[in-house]
């Protein structure tokens, strides 16, 4: 059973998971090995279905196969572990509650050695659509207060089998990161009626330093504080808090940019692990019982993708502060990545 914890000291949360230990091993690194596994072992390929859980959804091609499945996770961090409800207990100085949420894996193609930067484009454009499907049917359930999309990609970004896959996690808790996110920038909504992902987005477009690149609808740029080298941030033009009102069109030119991030990382840091995330606004209804932080969503949010590549390592600083150490200036790197670009 998981549950979810809550410490004494400091807002922070924690998913304990025993299912979790349980999880498979494929961090085989080579091309070979990974074909045999593809062939032999690999739950996520065509013909081994029967090796994982009953799909919830799946993209049909027209002779039945299929392009896209989607599959509760085997081993899940949070699952439907309450009685309907997601009640706080306190026991002496701590609190806790049941692990309830739930935890998708959204295979992305049927093949097992290609990722999204190798996949034609009506592929991904398919992808981007499973994710669009899958995240407004999660959100139906008022319980899921936050949802999170991301993608491992490589064994050092936390990747437990090899076939390219992404997951969605629903929590019945907004994280302390997002609600300390959500308070600063609904406090700049207050003080100066505009939201402060336009306002940075505008000041990025301005100044240029950081961009990678630009088109009609997204913006691709270093972020300014960048934890990590080279790190990527990729963001509407247009002012939407939920990714969940993204229209087809806005979906196709995502995939599209999306696709095209991902292979110049490929082919300018030759192929690094990375953790791909999905920044959406939190899942609530506005009501005279929600929190404060939470008002003003629409005008003072902004859903963004964010792109890390997992290069170096958090060592006893960073845990020790939460400081982060970067050894490339998120301008040099936005200056590489678009070099390699031309």
């Amino acid at each position: 059973m998981t549950e979810l914890r809550r410490g004494a000291i400091g807002d922070r949360w924690v998913i304990v998971a025993p299912m979790r230990g349980r999880r498979p091993s494929d961090l085989i690194s080579t091309g070979e090995k990974k074909k045999e596994l593809a062939a032999d072992k690999c739950p996520f390929c065509p013909g081994n279905e029967n090796r994982t859980p009953p799909e919830i959804y799946r993209l049909p091609r027209s002779d039945g196969s299929w392009q896209v499945r989607v599959i509760p996770n085997k081993f899940p961090a949070l699952g439907d572990e309450s009685d309907g409800t997601a009640r706080f207990r306190t026991d002496g100085l701590y609190q806790h509650m049941a692990g309830q949420g739930t935890h998708e894996v959204i295979i992305e193609s049927p093949d097992h050695l290609k990722s999204i930067p190798d996949l034609p484009l009506t592929s991904v454009e398919n992808i981007i659509d499973t994710f669009h499907i899958r995240l407004q049917e999660i959100r139906k359930d008022p319980r899921h207060r936050f949802v999170v999309l991301f993608e491992n990609h490589g064994s050092k970004a936390g990747a437990s089998l090899a076939h390219p896959h992404a997951q969605i996690i629903a929590t019945p808790v907004v994280p302390p990161t997002v609600k300390a996110e959500l308070q600063q920038t609904k406090m700049h909504y207050l003080q100066e009626k505009k939201c402060l992902f336009c306002e940075l987005l505008k000041g990025e477009l301005e100044s240029g330093e950081r961009l990678i690149e630009q088109t009609d609808e997204y913006v691709v740029f270093a972020p300014y504080a960048s934890c990590f080298p080279f790190e990527i941030t990729i963001t509407p033009r247009q002012h939407v808090h939920s990714f969940t009102m993204m229209s087809t069109d806005q979906r196709k030119k995502l995939a599209a940019v999306l696709k095209g991030t991902l292979h110049l990382l490929k082919t300018s840091l030759e192929d690094p692990p990375y953790n791909l995330i999905l920044q959406d606004a939190p899942n609530v209804s506005i009501s005279s019982h929600t929190p404060d932080y939470l008002r003003s969503l629409e005008h003072s949010y902004h859903w963004r993708i964010a792109i890390i590549p997992r290069l170096t390592t958090m060592a006893g600083l960073e845990f020790a502060t939460g400081f982060c150490v970067n050894p490339v200036s998120p301008e040099e790197a936005a200056r590489f990545l678009k070099k390699q670009a031309i």
